[in-house]
């Protein structure tokens, strides 16, 4: 399908109906207080096609954009967002194939085969205090005399971790004749891949980013898909991964925002106060605060809708491009954060208990601060496509 001004709508009756949804929102406190993989709404999203939806028709897949994956996942994170977030995840490689196969590269073209026949790819970028991110790595990337890679290191936050098939991955060349090179590839389960049980925090537990320990695993030849330069470099896998990150991951706590403000009203219509007989809801002081929650909120969606479009139609920000992708990812979880934390207040003590929704979602909203790009790096590329770079 094309995208049209109806798309989003149709995309959501097709893909998340209310009523999966809800039984998402079921699940999720149960998922949360045992700290297991949502298995149940993996299963319930494949058999939705929803792994593919960003995978051209002519592949198996639903064709979808940018800007209607968005979408999708505001609604899914507001029912469930630590499904949502760790769905993101195979998204993201998803996106980058759609990035790249716009821009007339195809080497990503078995992902999204793949997930249009059920793979499930997870994203092991991240590693324990490596502020490079894309720009450099810690993980070993041999090369072999076939072409293919062997990789050793350790990936944190490894989102999917019981149920990856495909890890995408990136390490560090240092031994080829033009290294240093940055290696992206990807790998299968194996007995060279261990993943810890490890993943017991304060929200989003649902995801099971776990932590994974590469021992040698081998990416073969034609598994082998990108060697760029590190440091900053804008080759288009590096765009498309940053890109397709920040939109998706800003939509998913776009998501919660909503949702923290649909429960708040909900809750200020039923509770009833003593010195009043009226319910909270007319309350002045109530509504101020649940305005001023919306009003902060009403600015993300048109921002997400617009660059995500942009990005589907190949729209040339030049040097801005990455200070308005760590923008959006950074206005959406700041503003998702005080959006929740002003829905506690209105909700009240009750929201204090693990077991509320707003509780959870109290939890769940603070993961946000820790994905790429964080607060410092998001003022730093602003800064720099401002001002220019720092002076040496």
């Amino acid at each position: 399908m094309t995208a049209s001004a109806s798309a989003p709508a149709f995309a959501a009756a097709t893909f998340l109906p209310d009523d999966l949804l809800e039984r998402f929102r079921e699940r999720a406190a149960r998922v949360d207080r045992d700290n297991v993989f949502p298995d149940e709404d993996l299963a319930e999203l494949k058999d939705a096609g929803y792994l593919a939806i960003l995978v051209p028709q002519a592949l198996g897949g639903a064709g979808l954009g940018l800007a209607e994956a968005s979408v999708l996942q505001q609604r899914l994170a507001g029912a469930a967002p630590a499904t949502a977030l760790a769905i993101n995840m195979h998204l993201v490689w998803t996106g980058v194939a759609k990035v790249l196969a716009d821009r007339g590269i195809e080497t990503l073209r078995f992902v999204q085969e793949g997930a249009a026949a059920g793979e499930v790819f997870a994203f092991g970028i991240s590693e324990a205090g490596n502020d490079l991110v894309l720009f450099g790595s810690d993980t070993d990337a041999a090369p072999q005399p076939d072409g293919s890679y062997a990789f050793t290191g350790t990936k944190i936050f490894t989102s999917l971790a019981p149920v990856w098939t495909q890890l995408g991955l990136h390490g560090l060349d240092t031994t080829s004749p033009d290294g240093p090179q940055m290696v992206y590839a990807f790998v299968p389960r194996s007995d060279a891949v261990v993943t810890r049980d490890d993943w017991d925090t304060v929200g989003m537990r649902g995801t099971q980013s776990r932590t994974t320990e590469l021992h040698g695993v081998v990416a073969p030849a034609d598994r082998v898909v990108r060697r760029v330069a590190p440091g900053p470099n804008p080759d288009p896998i590096v765009f498309g991964i940053f890109s397709v990150f920040e939109l998706l991951l800003a939509s998913v706590y776009t998501g919660i925002a909503r949702r923290a403000i649909e429960v708040a009203v909900a809750t200020a219509k039923k509770r009833t106060s003593k010195k009043t007989g009226a319910t909270y809801s007319q309350d002045p002081d109530i509504r101020w605060r649940i305005a001023e929650m919306a009003l902060a909120y009403d600015a993300l969606p048109p921002q997400l809708a617009s660059l995500s479009r942009d990005v589907d139609a190949l729209a040339d920000h030049g040097a801005q491009w990455f200070a308005l992708l760590s923008g959006i990812k950074h206005r959406a979880v700041t503003t998702a954060k005080r959006v929740v934390d002003e829905a506690v207040l209105v909700a009240g003590g009750s929201s204090y208990f693990s077991g509320s929704e707003l509780g959870r979602l109290y939890r769940d909203v603070l993961a946000g601060l820790f994905h790429p790009s964080d607060p410092e790096s998001a003022h730093s590329t602003v800064a720099a496509a401002w001002l220019g770079p720092v002076d040496s």
